[in-house]
Protein backbone atom coordinates (compact mmCIF):
# COMPACT_ATOMS: atom_id res chain seq x y z
CA UNK A 1 0.00 0.00 0.00
CA UNK A 2 1.27 3.24 -0.98
CA UNK A 3 1.97 5.85 1.48
CA UNK A 4 0.20 9.35 1.41
CA UNK A 5 1.72 12.05 0.89
CA UNK A 6 1.85 14.34 3.39
CA UNK A 7 1.02 18.08 1.96
CA UNK A 8 1.64 21.18 4.30
CA UNK A 9 -0.23 23.99 4.45
CA UNK A 10 -0.95 27.36 6.52
CA UNK A 11 -4.01 26.71 8.65
CA UNK A 12 -6.15 29.73 7.50
CA UNK A 13 -9.42 29.25 5.32
CA UNK A 14 -7.33 30.07 1.84
CA UNK A 15 -4.47 28.53 2.68
CA UNK A 16 -6.24 25.54 3.66
CA UNK A 17 -8.75 25.45 0.45
CA UNK A 18 -5.42 25.89 -1.61
CA UNK A 19 -3.99 22.63 0.23
CA UNK A 20 -7.28 20.77 -0.19
CA UNK A 21 -7.60 21.54 -4.38
CA UNK A 22 -4.19 19.74 -4.65
CA UNK A 23 -5.21 16.98 -2.54
CA UNK A 24 -8.23 16.23 -4.70
CA UNK A 25 -6.40 16.58 -7.99
CA UNK A 26 -4.33 14.22 -6.86
CA UNK A 27 -6.97 11.99 -5.63
CA UNK A 28 -8.15 12.14 -9.30
CA UNK A 29 -4.73 10.39 -10.26
CA UNK A 30 -4.99 7.79 -7.37
CA UNK A 31 -2.75 9.67 -5.38
CA UNK A 32 -3.60 9.98 -1.14
CA UNK A 33 -2.62 12.52 0.25
CA UNK A 34 -2.81 14.18 3.90
CA UNK A 35 -3.57 17.40 4.66
CA UNK A 36 -0.51 19.01 7.30
CA UNK A 37 -1.42 22.06 9.18
CA UNK A 38 1.63 24.39 9.89
CA UNK A 39 1.28 27.88 11.20
CA UNK A 40 3.60 30.77 9.58
CA UNK A 41 5.42 33.78 11.34
CA UNK A 42 2.81 36.12 8.94
CA UNK A 43 0.34 34.61 10.10
CA UNK A 44 1.23 35.06 14.11
CA UNK A 45 2.25 38.37 13.88
CA UNK A 46 -0.52 40.35 12.46
CA UNK A 47 0.58 44.13 13.35
CA UNK A 48 3.74 44.38 11.89
CA UNK A 49 3.56 45.38 8.13
CA UNK A 50 4.88 42.98 5.91
CA UNK A 51 7.61 45.30 4.57
CA UNK A 52 8.92 46.10 7.81
CA UNK A 53 9.39 42.15 9.04
CA UNK A 54 12.14 42.33 7.22
CA UNK A 55 12.23 39.09 5.45
CA UNK A 56 11.12 37.08 2.48
CA UNK A 57 9.13 34.49 1.91
CA UNK A 58 7.26 35.58 5.77
CA UNK A 59 4.60 33.24 4.84
CA UNK A 60 6.20 30.57 3.49
CA UNK A 61 9.80 29.87 5.45
CA UNK A 62 7.85 27.83 7.95
CA UNK A 63 6.16 24.96 5.48
CA UNK A 64 9.86 25.21 3.75
CA UNK A 65 11.68 24.27 7.11
CA UNK A 66 9.29 21.65 7.65
CA UNK A 67 9.78 20.24 4.21
CA UNK A 68 13.33 20.16 4.27
CA UNK A 69 13.40 18.03 7.89
CA UNK A 70 10.85 15.57 6.28
CA UNK A 71 7.80 16.89 7.95
CA UNK A 72 5.89 16.92 5.25
CA UNK A 73 6.26 15.85 1.55
CA UNK A 74 5.33 18.77 -0.55
CA UNK A 75 3.95 22.30 0.61
CA UNK A 76 1.21 24.45 -1.18
CA UNK A 77 1.90 28.19 -1.87
CA UNK A 78 0.40 31.23 -3.11
CA UNK A 79 2.72 31.66 -5.53
CA UNK A 80 3.34 35.12 -5.01
CA UNK A 81 4.52 34.50 -1.50
CA UNK A 82 7.34 32.40 -2.72
CA UNK A 83 10.56 34.08 -2.58
CA UNK A 84 12.36 34.25 -6.41
CA UNK A 85 14.77 31.79 -5.08
CA UNK A 86 13.74 28.96 -3.92
CA UNK A 87 15.48 27.62 -0.62
CA UNK A 88 18.41 25.35 -1.35
CA UNK A 89 17.27 21.46 -1.55
CA UNK A 90 13.87 22.58 -2.61
CA UNK A 91 12.71 22.61 -6.04
CA UNK A 92 9.20 23.40 -8.06
CA UNK A 93 7.05 20.48 -8.33
CA UNK A 94 4.39 22.17 -9.96
CA UNK A 95 2.14 25.13 -10.96
CA UNK A 96 -1.54 25.16 -11.01
CA UNK A 97 -3.93 26.44 -13.82
CA UNK A 98 -3.84 30.60 -13.07
CA UNK A 99 -6.93 32.26 -11.45
CA UNK A 100 -7.33 35.85 -11.75
CA UNK A 101 -4.72 37.46 -11.58
CA UNK A 102 -6.25 41.57 -10.84
CA UNK A 103 -6.97 42.57 -7.81
CA UNK A 104 -10.23 44.29 -6.47
CA UNK A 105 -11.55 47.32 -4.56
CA UNK A 106 -14.23 46.15 -1.57
CA UNK A 107 -15.88 49.28 -0.80
CA UNK A 108 -18.12 50.88 1.52
CA UNK A 109 -20.53 53.66 1.60
CA UNK A 110 -22.79 55.53 -1.04
CA UNK A 111 -21.98 53.65 -4.87
CA UNK A 112 -22.35 56.68 -6.32
CA UNK A 113 -20.01 58.51 -4.35
CA UNK A 114 -17.36 56.42 -4.30
CA UNK A 115 -17.72 55.87 -8.54
CA UNK A 116 -17.52 59.48 -8.74
CA UNK A 117 -14.79 59.76 -6.46
CA UNK A 118 -13.14 56.90 -8.22
CA UNK A 119 -13.86 57.82 -11.80
CA UNK A 120 -16.02 54.60 -12.51
CA UNK A 121 -18.78 55.27 -14.46
CA UNK A 122 -21.33 52.60 -16.16
CA UNK A 123 -19.03 50.12 -15.15
CA UNK A 124 -16.08 51.28 -16.97
CA UNK A 125 -12.82 52.92 -15.81
CA UNK A 126 -12.74 56.06 -17.22
CA UNK A 127 -8.63 56.75 -17.43
CA UNK A 128 -5.98 54.68 -18.56
CA UNK A 129 -2.79 53.65 -16.61
CA UNK A 130 -0.99 56.75 -17.22
CA UNK A 131 -3.14 59.35 -15.78
CA UNK A 132 -3.51 60.67 -13.01
CA UNK A 133 -6.89 61.21 -11.11
CA UNK A 134 -6.35 64.02 -8.73
CA UNK A 135 -9.00 64.82 -6.01
CA UNK A 136 -7.86 67.79 -4.26
CA UNK A 137 -8.11 67.62 -0.46
CA UNK A 138 -10.09 64.18 -0.50
CA UNK A 139 -11.02 62.45 2.56
CA UNK A 140 -11.31 59.25 1.13
CA UNK A 141 -9.52 55.97 3.12
CA UNK A 142 -8.19 52.81 1.70
CA UNK A 143 -6.35 49.79 3.10
CA UNK A 144 -3.82 48.13 2.30
CA UNK A 145 -0.97 46.30 3.55
CA UNK A 146 0.85 45.96 -0.15
CA UNK A 147 3.09 48.65 -0.86
CA UNK A 148 2.68 47.75 -4.78
CA UNK A 149 -1.09 48.53 -4.05
CA UNK A 150 -0.52 51.75 -2.10
CA UNK A 151 2.11 53.10 -4.90
CA UNK A 152 -0.39 52.31 -7.54
CA UNK A 153 -3.03 54.06 -6.28
CA UNK A 154 -1.38 56.53 -4.98
CA UNK A 155 0.09 57.07 -8.49
CA UNK A 156 -3.99 57.48 -9.59
CA UNK A 157 -5.31 58.70 -6.21
CA UNK A 158 -2.75 61.34 -4.80
CA UNK A 159 -4.98 62.72 -2.54
CA UNK A 160 -6.42 59.53 -0.84
CA UNK A 161 -5.25 58.26 2.61
CA UNK A 162 -3.74 55.18 2.36
CA UNK A 163 -3.94 52.52 6.33
CA UNK A 164 -2.38 49.16 6.67
CA UNK A 165 -4.20 45.95 6.81
CA UNK A 166 -3.36 43.11 7.80
CA UNK A 167 -4.33 39.58 8.03
CA UNK A 168 -5.67 36.60 6.40
CA UNK A 169 -8.69 37.65 4.21
CA UNK A 170 -11.11 37.12 6.83
CA UNK A 171 -9.80 38.83 9.39
CA UNK A 172 -9.15 41.50 6.90
CA UNK A 173 -12.48 41.59 5.37
CA UNK A 174 -14.04 41.59 9.55
CA UNK A 175 -11.40 44.81 10.08
CA UNK A 176 -13.15 46.36 6.75
CA UNK A 177 -16.94 46.18 8.18
CA UNK A 178 -15.41 47.79 11.54
CA UNK A 179 -13.74 50.56 10.29
CA UNK A 180 -14.36 54.26 8.97
CA UNK A 181 -12.41 53.05 5.30
CA UNK A 182 -13.94 53.88 2.02
CA UNK A 183 -12.38 50.87 1.18
CA UNK A 184 -10.01 47.85 1.08
CA UNK A 185 -7.99 46.20 -1.66
CA UNK A 186 -7.96 42.10 -2.08
CA UNK A 187 -6.66 39.72 -4.40
CA UNK A 188 -9.64 38.73 -6.78
CA UNK A 189 -8.63 35.14 -6.68
CA UNK A 190 -8.25 34.68 -2.63
CA UNK A 191 -11.85 35.98 -1.82
CA UNK A 192 -13.38 34.37 -5.01
CA UNK A 193 -11.48 30.71 -4.18
CA UNK A 194 -13.17 30.60 -0.73
CA UNK A 195 -16.70 32.45 -1.59
CA UNK A 196 -16.12 35.27 0.08
CA UNK A 197 -16.34 37.71 -2.84
CA UNK A 198 -18.65 40.56 -1.86
CA UNK A 199 -21.66 42.04 -4.34
CA UNK A 200 -19.86 45.41 -3.59
CA UNK A 201 -16.24 44.30 -5.02
CA UNK A 202 -15.05 45.84 -8.67
CA UNK A 203 -11.95 44.61 -10.30
CA UNK A 204 -9.26 47.18 -10.37
CA UNK A 205 -8.51 46.58 -14.18
CA UNK A 206 -6.30 49.02 -14.25
CA UNK A 207 -3.91 48.64 -11.36
CA UNK A 208 -1.16 45.77 -12.67
CA UNK A 209 -0.96 42.74 -10.16
CA UNK A 210 2.42 41.37 -8.16
CA UNK A 211 4.24 38.42 -9.83
CA UNK A 212 3.02 35.41 -10.05
CA UNK A 213 -0.46 36.66 -8.28
CA UNK A 214 -3.32 34.17 -8.47
CA UNK A 215 -0.80 31.16 -8.86
CA UNK A 216 -0.68 28.29 -7.07
CA UNK A 217 2.79 26.32 -6.31
CA UNK A 218 3.69 23.10 -4.88
CA UNK A 219 7.16 22.18 -3.80
CA UNK A 220 9.17 19.18 -3.01
CA UNK A 221 12.75 17.85 -1.79
CA UNK A 222 14.92 18.28 -4.76
CA UNK A 223 15.67 14.69 -4.16
CA UNK A 224 12.04 13.26 -3.56
CA UNK A 225 11.27 11.86 -6.93
CA UNK A 226 7.96 9.97 -6.07
CA UNK A 227 7.09 13.75 -4.49
CA UNK A 228 8.03 15.30 -7.80
CA UNK A 229 6.53 12.68 -10.07
CA UNK A 230 2.80 12.80 -8.35
CA UNK A 231 2.69 16.76 -8.29
CA UNK A 232 3.97 17.52 -11.95
CA UNK A 233 1.02 15.79 -13.93
CA UNK A 234 -0.69 18.80 -11.98
CA UNK A 235 1.44 21.23 -13.53
CA UNK A 236 -0.26 24.19 -16.05
CA UNK A 237 2.40 24.76 -18.94
CA UNK A 238 0.95 28.36 -19.75
CA UNK A 239 0.83 29.30 -16.09
CA UNK A 240 4.40 27.74 -15.20
CA UNK A 241 5.68 29.40 -18.32
CA UNK A 242 4.30 32.73 -17.70
CA UNK A 243 5.16 32.86 -13.59
CA UNK A 244 8.72 31.70 -14.98
CA UNK A 245 9.01 34.72 -16.73
CA UNK A 246 7.29 37.28 -13.72
CA UNK A 247 9.72 35.53 -11.13
CA UNK A 248 12.91 36.30 -13.91
CA UNK A 249 11.48 39.76 -13.66
CA UNK A 250 11.14 39.92 -9.98
CA UNK A 251 14.67 38.71 -9.70
CA UNK A 252 16.98 41.02 -11.85
CA UNK A 253 15.08 43.46 -9.95
CA UNK A 254 16.02 41.87 -6.09
CA UNK A 255 12.23 42.99 -5.36
CA UNK A 256 10.61 41.71 -2.53
CA UNK A 257 7.89 42.40 -0.52
CA UNK A 258 9.27 46.42 0.07
CA UNK A 259 9.63 47.30 -3.12
CA UNK A 260 6.44 48.16 -5.60
CA UNK A 261 7.27 45.79 -8.36
CA UNK A 262 4.45 44.48 -10.72
CA UNK A 263 4.52 41.69 -13.51
CA UNK A 264 2.04 40.28 -15.69
CA UNK A 265 3.02 37.46 -18.47
CA UNK A 266 0.04 35.98 -20.52
CA UNK A 267 -0.46 33.84 -23.88
CA UNK A 268 -2.81 34.25 -26.84
CA UNK A 269 -2.76 32.90 -29.88
CA UNK A 270 0.97 31.51 -29.17
CA UNK A 271 1.91 35.03 -28.31
CA UNK A 272 3.30 35.61 -25.15
CA UNK A 273 2.92 39.84 -23.47
CA UNK A 274 4.52 40.94 -20.46
CA UNK A 275 3.80 44.23 -18.71
CA UNK A 276 5.52 45.37 -16.19
CA UNK A 277 6.39 48.40 -13.71
CA UNK A 278 8.10 49.67 -10.77
CA UNK A 279 7.01 53.09 -8.82
CA UNK A 280 8.11 55.00 -6.11
CA UNK A 281 7.17 54.55 -2.58
CA UNK A 282 4.78 57.92 -2.77
CA UNK A 283 3.57 56.99 -6.59
CA UNK A 284 4.67 60.27 -7.80
CA UNK A 285 7.37 58.06 -10.03
CA UNK A 286 6.66 55.81 -12.50
CA UNK A 287 8.53 53.09 -15.31
CA UNK A 288 6.53 50.75 -17.69
CA UNK A 289 8.22 48.55 -19.69
CA UNK A 290 6.06 46.01 -22.19
CA UNK A 291 7.30 43.61 -24.60
CA UNK A 292 5.80 40.65 -26.44
CA UNK A 293 7.35 37.28 -28.17
CA UNK A 294 6.29 34.05 -30.30
CA UNK A 295 6.03 31.27 -27.03
CA UNK A 296 9.21 29.63 -28.97
CA UNK A 297 11.17 32.17 -27.95
CA UNK A 298 9.84 33.71 -24.84
CA UNK A 299 12.49 32.40 -22.89
CA UNK A 300 14.57 35.39 -21.90
CA UNK A 301 11.72 37.98 -21.61
CA UNK A 302 11.67 38.24 -18.15
CA UNK A 303 15.09 39.30 -17.72
CA UNK A 304 15.06 41.09 -20.92
CA UNK A 305 12.13 43.84 -19.21
CA UNK A 306 13.74 43.86 -16.15
CA UNK A 307 16.77 45.30 -17.61
CA UNK A 308 15.15 47.64 -19.98
CA UNK A 309 12.81 49.15 -17.30
CA UNK A 310 16.47 49.50 -15.08
CA UNK A 311 17.94 51.13 -18.56
CA UNK A 312 14.97 53.61 -18.74
CA UNK A 313 15.09 55.05 -14.85
CA UNK A 314 13.85 52.32 -12.28
CA UNK A 315 17.53 51.65 -11.24
CA UNK A 316 17.21 55.47 -9.72
CA UNK A 317 13.95 54.14 -8.06
CA UNK A 318 15.51 51.13 -6.37
CA UNK A 319 17.52 53.11 -5.54
CA UNK A 320 15.85 55.52 -3.27
CA UNK A 321 13.71 53.62 -2.09
CA UNK A 322 16.51 51.24 -0.48
CA UNK A 323 18.35 54.52 0.56
CA UNK A 324 14.90 55.01 2.29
Amino acid sequence: MKKALRIGTRDSQLAAWQATLVQRELAKNNIEGELIYIKSDGDIDLVTPLYEMGVQGVFTKTLDAALLNNRIDIAVHSMKDVPTQLAHGLRQAAVLKRASHKDILVYKGDENVLFEELGFVNGQWQMDNHSKFKIQNSKFAIATSSVRRKAQWLNRYPDHTLDNLRGNVNTRMKKLAESNWNGAIFAAAGLERIDLRPANAIDLDWMLPAPTQGAIMIVCREEDVVAFDACKILNDTDAASCTKIEKDFLRVLMGGCTTPISALATIQNEIISFHGNILSLDGKEKVEVDISAPVTQSENIGTSAAQELLNKGGDKIIAAIRNA
